[in-house]
């Protein structure tokens, strides 16, 4: 039985690997469902797919993307290959962005407090995994305003397939009812919105992943959540607003509030929410 002080550290490191593996992820997906959907159109279109080299997220090896240097395996430790290279290039000297070393630490974190709470289980591997997808999610619709089904539907899956082995405290039930509120709840509001402005206020993409939060946590933990990440939301969008920062059509993804809730919820409680707020 591991004590668990060992079970924290030993997550925490399994969670740097996981969130280097993260970064490439957050990278690559977005890019690998367009030629995916440019290759659809092609083929739809009777015209032969444009060739190009294979691209996924084992290859090719990562690479600067100013001169094209190939990044070697010790230029690839988390965190430390950051700090070692002073967040630079080893080649051309440009900047490496701050946010590979930040998610490397926050998966690290995550993982460390499942590791902590759960001791090394089955049930800290779960939460472990929520919160990658969580994190992965959060910054590729922020990034791009897409929640791919590729981490979504696998993730709501897995929060029911968590509850029949009751890893995450509920009852298969209480995860599949969680999981059809979660849904139908965003997308009521989705079709209440756009019957009253003829606008498409949020994707299908969002739906999708307050169905894996409700399928964590239960339809009794989906108001809190949704009220912090509708609260959150609106005081960033007013600020960006103010501060002229808002992208090309002024839309800002509902997907990384939802995933912020989410991973509150799983360190505090959804209940910690409503505390919060004062309800």
């Amino acid at each position: 039985m591991f004590p668990v002080e060992a079970g924290a550290v030993l997550a925490g490191v399994l969670g740097l690997l996981v969130g280097s593996f993260l970064n490439v992820v957050i990278h690559r997906l977005p890019r690998m469902l367009e030629r995916q959907w440019a290759a659809e159109c092609a083929e739809l279109a009777g015209q032969a797919p444009a060739p190009a080299e294979p691209f996924n997220l084992v290859r090719p090896r990562s690479r600067c993307r100013n001169c094209g240097h190939a990044i070697r395996w010790y230029e690839n430790i988390p965190v430390l290959s950051y700090l070692a290279l002073r967040g630079k290039c080893s080649s051309c000297g440009t900047p490496i962005g701050l946010r590979y070393p930040l998610v490397e630490i926050a998966t690290a974190g995550f993982f460390a407090f499942c590791g902590w709470k759960w001791g090394i289980s089955w049930t800290a591997a779960a939460w472990c995994g929520f919160a990658a997808a969580l994190l992965a999610l959060a910054l590729i619709d922020w990034d791009t305003t897409l929640l791919p089904d590729d981490i979504t539907l696998p993730l709501v899956w897995a929060g029911l397939i968590a509850a029949a082995l009751r890893w995450n405290g509920l009852t298969l039930q209480q995860s599949l009812w969680g999981a059809v509120a979660g849904y139908l709840s965003l997308w009521l509001v989705y079709q209440g919105f756009k019957l009253l402005t003829g606008k498409e206020g949020m994707g299908y993409g969002d739906f999708k992943l307050f169905a894996a939060l409700g399928a964590w946590f239960g339809w009794q933990a989906l108001i809190p959540m949704v009220l912090m990440a509708s609260v959150i939301g609106a005081i960033i969008g007013i600020a960006m607003k103010l501060s002229d920062n808002l992208r090309e059509g002024g839309a800002i993804p509902f997907g990384p509030f939802l995933a912020g809730a989410g991973l509150t919820a799983l360190v505090f409680g959804p209940s910690s929410i409503l505390r919060a707020v004062g309800l």
